[in-house]
């Protein structure tokens, strides 16, 4: 199968070296990202005249189309296209013609998987957010209702201090509020655009890379280009923070575990949320 890099090259690429060098497999997730990402670019190449209206229109057009095959299950995925960026530009050439090989212009599958993958990051750092949110409205919830309800407070499983139930609930509160800010910081300081920086130092085309950011939403442009098509520090970032998260959702699933065990026996879980046992009664 001939690739879109493969101009000087005589043989076909191996089987076994494609199943290992593609991606395809995993950054499908990131057609919508790409997507959006494209039909901004475009939009700029065709604000700096690189491309025509019509040609823009085209783009825009096409790319809808793949977006509506994506979602309705028909795109075809191939392991031969290496990634989704290289699938999707191949398909958009082969509804609109031509056209579609200018959407490249001025940006390299670096910064193109730097600005998908980034993007990807924000948007799920955000979805988390809204998640933990409505985690702890349900606490203070529950907490309004249980402010003279006494327990006893424990340390190594023994009785320590009595409290009473929602002054335990809002502890956990205070650590959703906590991984809350974490996220919040990292979309903060990571909102930055890396499109325009090309394969590692930027583009001889006339853009605008500020245009660009703004159309997709980002604070800034990045400041140095070989550092931002290399860097994925923000996915380290939300990496620790899902981390720190599941920690102390773990620390309050073990509380309900002790809570409903027979020896404490504070709390009932539902039956719609619970499970048996074929040893248990």
């Amino acid at each position: 199968m001939e690739k879109m890099w493969s101009g000087r090259f005589a043989q076909d690429t191996s089987t076994l070296l494609e199943q290992f060098n593609a991606s395809i497999q995993f950054d499908q997730k990131l057609y919508r990202e790409d997507i959006e990402g494209s039909i901004a670019h475009a939009q700029m190449l065709a604000h700096q005249g690189i491309l025509t209206h019509e040609e823009l229109s085209s783009i825009e057009a096409g790319m809808k189309q793949v977006l509506e095959e994506i979602e309705s299950g028909v795109f075809e995925w191939k392991i031969g296209d290496e990634d989704l960026h290289m699938a999707i530009e191949k398909r958009l050439t082969a509804i609109i013609g031509d056209a579609g090989k200018k959407l490249h212009t001025a940006r390299s599958r670096n910064d193109q998987v730097a600005l998908d993958f980034r993007r990807y990051v924000l948007r799920k750092d955000r979805e988390i957010v809204e998640r933990i949110k409505l985690l702890m409205g349900v606490i203070v919830d529950i907490a309004r209702d249980h402010t003279t309800t006494l327990l006893p407070g424990m340390t190594h499983l023994q009785h320590a201090q009595p409290i009473n139930f929602a002054f335990h609930l809002l502890a956990y509160a205070s650590m959703f509020k906590r991984d809350c800010e974490r996220f919040e910081s990292s979309a903060a300081r990571n909102n930055i655009s890396p499109i325009g920086c090309a394969a590692l130092a930027g583009t001889p085309h006339n853009i605008d890379r500020e245009m660009t950011a703004k159309t997709l939403g980002f604070d800034s442009v990045s400041i140095n280009c070989l550092d931002t098509v290399s860097d994925r520090d923000f996915a380290l970032e939300i990496l620790f923070n899902i981390s720190t998260l599941m920690m102390h959702i773990s620390r309050l699933a073990e509380e309900i575990i002790l809570w409903s065990s027979y020896e404490f026996r504070f709390v009932e879980l539902s039956d719609a949320y619970s499970t048996g046992s074929s040893i248990m009664p």
